[in-house]
């Protein structure tokens, strides 16, 4: 949602416990549960926040959207138990909730939802706003804190379950247009940690850079969104990974690396260890992206064909 992370691969003071890192408590969790107060509260938000990003997305602007059959077909009919990233660039604080807005797309169902990780000195700076965003189905991702951090485990869970869950793996919000930037390694971590392999599906947008644009006035944005503008979104196929066999590669490229330690615990899947798990997470993120440079550039043919 607002100003959604993914992680740095950057060391935190944490202690290692039973193989993870134990930091703080969870923020807030009992709120993001989908039992609590009968799941009123969470369907509540969805309706009113999906209303929001379907007018926004269909009558104040225009969404033109390629593939989005294959979006829509995942997150309402994958296999049992198979859970589903979707990951994409990051143009405004707005992508996440209006990218979901489109024709077709059930917006206001809070069950078929995505979760996302979430910037958390933006959306839980308070109680309320941390209240809120639970119930929006949002993971506190703290700046700085690594892959191993405890909200990172909450993610994993979620995986575990079967959920789909949203990254915006550059990390920040940029609004030029230029090439995608080197992807942070927390979106890879949970790729190749997770109990079942998910379905990474990459989607590209443009348009939300001018929906809300970060330098409107004095430096700031506006306080609404922008109308009459055009947002083009781009959803590939999804990428394929054999992660036995980038394990195995990752092996045998990591005993020719040198790199500082900072102290990572072994992977409870074949128990990679701290440079192998690097070789592994960086090949990872190579691949998906330059999976989605070759949708941006095919999003300029398709902008232009659209105009």
């Amino acid at each position: 949602m607002l100003s959604s992370l993914d992680v740095v691969h950057h060391h935190h003071q944490h202690v290692v416990v039973g193989g993870r890192k134990e930091g703080k408590m969870r923020r807030m969790e009992w709120a993001a549960g989908a039992n609590h107060m009968g799941g009123l509260p969470r369907k509540m938000v969805f309706m009113a926040v999906g209303a929001l990003a379907k007018v926004a997305a269909t009558l104040l602007n225009s969404t033109s959207v390629h593939n989005a059959d294959t979006l829509i077909r995942l997150v309402r009919s994958r296999p049992p138990g198979v859970p589903l990233i979707t990951v994409s660039n990051h143009m405004s604080t707005l992508d996440d909730p209006v990218m979901w807005g489109f024709k077709g797309f059930p917006t206001t169902d809070a069950k078929l939802a995505r979760w996302v990780l979430a910037a958390e000195d933006i959306c839980f700076k308070n109680a309320l706003l941390s209240y809120f965003f639970r119930l929006g189905k949002c993971i506190p991702i703290t700046r700085g804190a690594g892959i191993y951090q405890e909200h990172m485990n909450e993610a994993l869970e979620r995986l575990s379950d079967g959920a789909w869950l949203h990254t915006f793996p550059e990390g920040k919000v940029s609004q030029e247009d230029k090439p995608i930037r080197r992807l942070k390694w927390g979106t890879a971590s949970l790729i190749a940690r997770a109990p079942v392999t998910p379905i990474v599906l990459p989607i590209v947008h443009h348009g939300f850079e001018e929906v809300m644009p970060e330098n409107f006035f004095c430096g700031r944005r506006p306080p609404f969104p922008l109308c009459n503008k055009n947002i083009k979104i781009i959803i590939g196929e999804p990428i394929e990974f054999n992660l036995p066999k980038l394990r195995k590669m990752a092996i045998s490229m990591s005993r020719d690396s040198s790199f500082s330690s900072v102290g990572w615990p072994s992977t409870s899947r074949c128990g990679l260890h701290e440079a192998a798990q690097r070789c592994l997470y960086a090949t990872i993120s190579e691949h998906i992206q330059t999976v989605m440079e070759s949708l941006r550039s095919f999003g300029k043919t398709f902008r232009s064909s659209k105009v």
